[in-house]
């Protein structure tokens, strides 16, 4: 959450490329809760709060750049940086709602099976899989600042959870083991759940004026005292 956004032409172009990214996303995510419900797939709507979440994630990155293009003030020194970072915490202990209302969700689908349909499953699955490949890409592609590297990891984990419900949706269709769909909603839980403590973490380390990470204090002192 230490951020520092590029400059000039390039934090246009990465802010622009981000704004794509967000509107794919949320058009993604709708796709995901639209077919998660005509499928009775909880995978697929697990899926969606972890797209919510690179959504949430796209959305601070741009703030971020945003915000920093804008020159300090007499009044605002720090400009509105904490208010990014204290949406962010907020962002991540709703996820952390979202997280545990999945596995409650899970476990109830454990106990009383729901047939799925894997095919629905697999178009959704492989449509999020390019979408997140060409968002990663395009975002890799613009700049190499802390954001953009941040962004760039959020899109690579979700091409994994999404590849993990395509191949959950192919061994469904082969043998009809219906409970692979809570079980991979029990997995996209625990990484959403992981994600969310980690900025938890690091924005109250912000909030609370902590050390930034990377910061080794008896390094910074005895480099002063060598002054």
């Amino acid at each position: 959450m230490h951020v520092h956004a590029p400059n000039g032409s390039s934090a246009t172009q990465t802010s622009r490329v981000l704004k794509f990214a967000m509107i794919a996303t949320g058009v993604y995510i709708v796709l995901l809760v639209a077919a998660g419900l005509k499928a009775h797939s909880l995978a697929l709507l697990s899926e969606a709060g972890h797209n919510l979440s690179d959504f949430l994630a796209l959305g601070l990155s741009w703030v971020a750049i945003y915000i920093q293009m804008r020159p300090p003030s007499a009044r605002r020194t720090y400009g509105y940086q904490r208010a990014g970072v204290l949406a962010a915490f907020i962002n991540a202990l709703t996820l952390v709602v979202i997280a545990f209302y999945i596995f409650y969700e899970a476990g109830e689908r454990l106990y009383r099976p729901q047939p799925v349909h894997p095919g629905l499953m697999m178009w959704v699955a492989g449509a999020g899989i390019v979408m997140n490949a060409l968002i990663g890409f395009f975002v890799y592609r613009s700049g190499s600042d802390v954001n953009v590297r941040s962004v760039v990891l959020h899109e690579i984990g979700d091409t994994v959870s999404t590849a993990a419900v395509l191949v959950g949706a192919f061994v469904i269709a082969q043998t009809g083991r219906t409970w692979v769909d809570p079980a991979l909603s029990f997995g996209i839980g625990a990484l959403i759940l992981w994600s969310s403590f980690g900025i938890i973490r690091e924005t109250l380390n912000i909030l609370l004026e902590g050390t930034p990470r990377g910061m080794d204090l008896a390094r910074i002192e005895a480099a002063i005292r060598s002054v």
